[in-house]
């Protein structure tokens, strides 16, 4: 999903030779609406903005005044594996929530790194593709700007069409935790801006209604270089199923499909320890078997990644699959 994002980034020697200007104010009148913003986290992530019996997550509402909501650890963003943070309240309110949040999981990134150059992380936005409009400007002016005053790396996904029902789209905003606050200033106080957004603010964490539809016309290498296209072949459907890969009354019925995942890549699914594969596993699942090296699908040089389970859980956890690959491969190209 995110291979295919519309991109407007700025470049390191630029951001370094510039001093960054003061963010736009919002207006007095906006200032004091409610608004919100919506951002993902992993599994792991949202623990620690939860916190032992809830610590941290009431500390972060106490010290900002804002509400913080998270999905359930199954309810996961479309096409990812990550759990929606939902933070709500005036907007200066909301940027001190988020920052807390940001700056409690780049706190524990530096713990882990031991490294003393602040680190240039990514955090993702859930913006409805109603709304990306007025973030993008007419010919790209507004993000370009947002880009110039914040020094932030900003990419807004396309639609994706691979989940029937989904009308958000991803904002990726990548940066210092200074330049991320100042990106997301700028655009929430343009979302405060659009009517549609607010209407927005009491949408249902869950995306039960979206179900993943398969690559209708559209080829893996179109979204995931490293995944092979024709894996679909091993799963059996009724007489009467052509082109309508998953039916609702087969949900129960166990099957497996493999799936190609390039060799350089199987580590990204595996994780330390087997982490990521028993993630995977353990919220869609499925079963997870990947082929020893050398064993290759024919033709290619992808290792054969075997998912059984329910059609619910094979779909849910190729699309687990797919995103740890995809994130990988952007960091790559950025």
């Amino acid at each position: 999903m995110e291979s295919t994002e519309s991109s407007y980034v700025s470049s390191p020697e630029a951001a370094r030779n510039r001093s960054p200007p003061p963010s736009q104010s919002p207006s007095s009148e906006n200032l004091e609406k409610p608004t919100f913003i919506r951002f993902l986290v992993s599994n792991t992530a949202a623990g620690s903005v939860i916190g032992k019996g809830g610590s941290t997550i009431t500390e972060f509402q106490s010290k900002s005044g804002a509400r913080i909501q998270l999905s359930r650890n199954h309810e996961l963003f479309p096409g990812t594996s990550d759990r929606i943070v939902m933070v709500s309240g005036t907007i200066d309110e909301v940027l001190k929530a988020v920052e807390l949040v940001l700056a409690k999981l780049l706190n524990e990134l530096n713990t882990e790194d031991n490294d003393d150059v602040e680190p240039r992380t990514k955090v993702r936005l859930i913006v409805p593709n109603s709304s990306c409009g007025s973030i993008i400007g007419k010919g790209g002016a507004t993000i370009k700007s947002f880009i110039e005053d914040s020094q932030a790396g900003i990419k807004i996904s396309p639609q994706d069409n691979n989940f029937y029902g989904l009308n958000d789209r991803l904002v990726t905003v990548a940066g210092t935790l200074d330049e991320q606050m100042q990106a997301i200033d700028l655009i929430l106080s343009k979302l405060c801006e659009d009517p549609h957004y607010a209407q927005a603010m009491h949408a249902p964490f869950s995306y039960a209604g979206i179900f993943f539809s398969g690559f209708h016309g559209i080829p893996y290498a179109y979204v995931l270089p490293s995944v092979a296209t024709a894996t679909y072949n091993s799963i059996s459907y009724a007489a009467n199923g052509a082109g309508r890969k998953f039916q609702n009354h087969k949900e129960d019925r166990s099957s497996s499909v493999t799936i190609g995942v390039s060799d350089e890549h199987v580590g990204l699914v595996l994780g330390r320890g087997g982490r990521n594969i028993m993630e995977i596993s353990q919220v869609s699942g499925a079963r997870i078997k990947i082929s020893d090296r050398g064993d290759f699908m024919s033709g290619t040089n992808d290792r054969k990644v075997t998912i059984t389970g329910s059609h619910r859980a094979i779909r849910q956890a190729e699309s687990m699959i797919m995103q740890k690959v995809a994130y990988a491969t952007e960091k790559v190209t950025n």
